[in-house]
């Protein structure tokens, strides 16, 4: 039934993407001067998870080094590598440059000084989840090198601007702008459609459940894509001949659950404090958990850091936070 598991995968990029023709359009022009030798603005992508942003951003970039012989490109995903140094790390390694770095004793300004020394070759880096760094100072250092184009993917735009200096908020108040919306169910029925048809056998599964995956998926192409995915190892091992309804019904949770813990697995050491507090308590006011907080974490945030970080852990679903400020109360997300 699986012909190509890499394309039920939803880090996989597609050689055509649908219905994200507006913001495709937008962002191939933002980095058309990198096709002359001349370094592009910084674009913000912006929007909800699932929503395509590292999707379009890797696709535009795959195209753009099938025109443009000599370009350098690395994807950073800063969840992971959210300490300066490890994104300076990331970066020089996508230039070939960390052969002789050491992670224990190499200065952080060493690392810097490289990649801007590095050759003027155009370098396109696109920094996911750029929320997540620890030290926003680095992206204003980047700015600062003449042959190095960022792309800035995050769910809150605000959430990201206010936690910057006003020395980085004037560089970066002008970058392109583009804005990604949840997916329609019809559409997301058309992204499925696509994986379906590169690879599964033909009539492995009816539009009637590429539908229901959609219903199921809330607008999330990585929950939807994720679905078909567990549905297809399942129907894999099962005495029947295509996907069925009852299949999609029993590992809808299963790929829920999934993506959820990957992305729990994910969070930096202050944010697990956060989620890990609210999940045993249940339900808690915004004084208390920063009281709890301060208890276990060996260096506290301030309470601003920690209200981005709840931002954060509300916009990847796995919290809920209820009421008004004064009011508000932050729940787990079943």
């Amino acid at each position: 039934m699986i012909t190509d598991a890499r394309v039920l995968q939803s880090e996989f990029i597609p050689r055509e993407v649908q219905h994200r023709d507006a913001e495709v359009n937008y962002l191939s022009s933002v980095l058309d001067p990198i096709t002359h030798g001349q370094r592009a603005d910084p674009a913000l992508l912006h929007g909800p998870s699932g929503a395509g942003k590292t999707c379009i951003a890797q696709f535009l970039v795959e195209q753009l080094r099938g025109e443009v012989v000599d370009l350098n490109y690395q994807y950073v995903n800063c969840w992971e590598d959210h300490s300066r140094f490890k994104a300076l790390y990331r970066l020089l390694d996508g230039i070939g440059q960390t052969v002789d770095v050491h992670r224990q004793s190499t200065p952080k300004d060493v690392l810097l000084e490289r990649l801007r020394e590095s050759e003027n070759t155009p370098y396109v880096v696109i920094l996911d989840e750029v929320d997540q760094l620890e030290d926003k100072s680095l992206l204003y250092d980047l700015y600062r090198i003449p042959h190095l184009t960022m792309i800035l993917i995050c769910n809150d735009e605000d959430g990201l601007f206010v936690s910057m200096d006003d020395r980085l908020n004037s560089r970066l108040t002008d970058c392109e702008r583009i804005r990604f919306r949840s997916y329609h169910e019809s559409e997301l029925v058309a992204i499925l459609s696509d994986r379906v048809r590169w690879g599964l056998t033909d009539g492995s599964i009816d539009t009637s459940c590429l539908e229901l995956i959609a219903a199921n998926a809330g607008g999330d192409a990585r929950i939807a894509i994720g679905i078909l995915r567990r549905a297809a190892r399942k129907a894999k091992g099962e005495p029947v001949d295509k996907i069925t309804a009852d299949i999609i019904h029993e590992e809808t949770p299963e790929a829920k659950s999934e993506i959820k813990q990957r992305t729990v697995d994910r969070l930096t050491p202050h944010q697990k404090i956060l989620y890990n507090i609210i999940t045993e308590t249940g339900k808690i006011a915004p004084q208390q958990l920063y009281s709890a907080y301060c208890n276990r974490a060996e260096d506290p945030k301030t309470k601003r850091m920690v209200r981005n970080y709840l931002s954060k852990l509300e916009h990847y679903n796995l919290i809920t936070a209820e009421g008004n400020t004064k009011a508000r109360i932050y729940r787990t997300r079943a």
